[in-house]
């Protein structure tokens, strides 16, 4: 199968409103997520100093929400098999609200931890769910814009939460903060109610055998009924369903499995040599997202401008918001990018300026520890530039194509339970970072720290060089294609995209 999804002329180069609607909705619990993100950095700050809380604490707080999230994905994706992608955002929307309901109570540390650990579930629910929605409600010409739109509430979210340490960190101590993390409840609880009004992934619906309502919801998500009618034949083939059948239900095969059952031997146990290359990259990707540090800047940009020389709550409250607003701006960027440039070549050129970043940003950042006069004012600068053009790099490409890539290189079956398994190892790495950062740089300085991110960043660039063929453009049901021909094969693939 070559097919790319879409009849004909320019109506499949359109982006169709209704699909665009639908993922910009299922995006939103990722706003309210990259908000809590964003939230704790500052909120850290008051939390330490009202509850007394030491380091440790300190790490493990701001990483519980990405243990938690791990179990969350690796639910999420049996759930959305069972019961739909629809349904499952809405679980994450229910389990996230309670959560900030608990942390904006938080009358002592263990409340606190409690509420982000329900948070972090909800959490791992809608990173994995998400864009996989995005993904199957879209079209390949738009796929990629699409499915980057929750990368893109993500950052809105972090922005918005830096913002809310300004505006409430001059409450008192006791209000502040708990202002700061309960008020996520309020969105969480509208989008709930929003969500039940989209449409079912229509892929899910083929799956299942409702052919009839798949075929219904591919009419509204294309722009010509021969588009919905050629994206309705390429997944019914890749469903095992005869593409000549046209009734409006057919009972599945009670030998195949429908609700994700038998999915784990088929990742795991004896996965065919395309689905181990498909895991190993999808793996891979989330692996380096989130261990060339990204997170140590995230959550404690307000450390590391401390170091650098930045004193003042209120200067590194601002200054953190400078992060946030970078990141918001270049993942904007990005999701007009992807499907133009191409996932790869933005990926390997995110990845080379992130490595320059990290080099920049340790050695002012040694520099600046080993200095024992006055301000170095050019090294605080620079540091600052760095930082910011870190998270830049980042979020132009490493950020978005991460969770786009790997929610459309499975094959439809897998799909939901192979990227929760990504979803689970960018929350490990994740949790890692934020629960030993401070321990890290307090071992090998904060310089040494982001050299060694720099390092894990060069090894990253040449992961995705070797392995990562180009998807832009290509149907969902024609990417496996691409990882069955071994590195070779995947080699060719990559200079005939050049």
């Amino acid at each position: 199968m070559v097919s790319i999804e879409g009849g004909g002329g320019q109506n499949q180069q359109k982006l169709n409103m209704y699909a665009a609607g639908c993922s910009i909705v299922a995006s939103m619990i990722s706003i309210i997520f990259g908000y809590d993100t964003g939230v704790m950095s500052g909120a850290m700050i008051f939390i330490k100093d009202e509850l007394k809380i030491h380091d440790t604490e300190v790490e493990i707080l701001a990483g519980i929400l990405n243990i938690c999230a791990l179990f969350g994905s690796l639910l999420a994706g049996r759930t959305s098999d069972y019961i739909g992608r629809r349904y499952t955002i809405f679980a994450a929307c229910i389990i996230f609200m309670l959560g900030s309901i608990l942390m904006g109570y938080g009358p002592n540390y263990g409340v606190l931890m409690t509420g982000r650990c329900t948070a972090g579930i909800g959490v791992g629910f809608a990173l994995m769910i998400a864009p996989v929605y995005s993904a199957e409600v879209s079209s390949p010409s738009y796929r990629g814009f699409l499915t980057s739109l929750p990368e893109l509430g993500i950052s809105i979210g972090v922005l918005l939460g830096y913002i809310s340490n300004v505006a409430f960190g001059g409450l008192s101590l006791k209000l502040g903060w708990r202002i700061m993390l309960g008020i996520a409840a309020i969105p969480s609880l509208a989008l709930a109610f929003g969500i039940l009004k989209m449409p079912e992934s229509p892929r899910w619906l083929v799956m299942q055998g409702r052919l009839g309502e798949a075929k219904k919801v591919l009419r509204r998500v294309s722009n010509s009924e021969e588009e919905a009618e050629t994206r309705l034949r390429d997944i019914k083939e890749v469903a095992g369903i005869d593409v000549n059948c046209n009734d409006d239900f057919v009972k599945p095969d009670p030998l195949k499995k429908t609700h994700g059952e038998g999915v784990w031997k088929e990742l795991i146990v004896r996965p065919t040599p395309a689905v181990r290359w498909i895991l190993i990259a999808a793996v891979g990707i989330h692996f380096f997202e989130h261990a060339v540090g990204i997170e140590a800047v995230i959550l404690y940009s307000p450390r590391i401008f401390k170091k650098a020389g930045i004193v003042g709550k209120e200067k590194l409250l601002r200054a953190s918001v400078g992060v946030g607003l970078t990141k918001f701006v270049f993942v904007f960027i990005s999701t007009f990018l992807v499907d133009r440039v191409g996932r790869r070549r933005l990926l390997l050129v995110s990845t080379a300026g992130i490595i320059a970043a990290l080099a920049v940003l340790g050695a002012c950042l040694t520099i600046v520890e080993h200095h024992h006069g006055g301000q170095l004012v050019w090294a605080l600068s620079l540091c600052i530039i760095s930082t910011y053009t870190f998270v830049a790099f980042f979020n132009i490409g490493l950020a978005p194509v991460t969770w786009v890539y790997s929610s459309e290189i499975f094959p439809l079956k897998l799909r939901a339970q192979g990227y929760s398994i990504g979803v689970a190892v960018n929350r490990l790495m994740n949790a890692t970072i934020s629960m030993s950062f401070i321990s890290l740089y307090e071992a090998i300085t904060i310089g040494g720290a982001f050299f060694l991110f720099a390092g894990i960043a060069v090894l990253a660039w040449f992961f995705f060089y070797f392995l990562f063929p180009e998807t832009k453009g290509r149907s969902l049901e024609d990417i496996e294609e691409l990882f069955s021909k071994g590195i070779s094969g995947r080699a060719e693939a990559v200079k005939s995209d050049m």
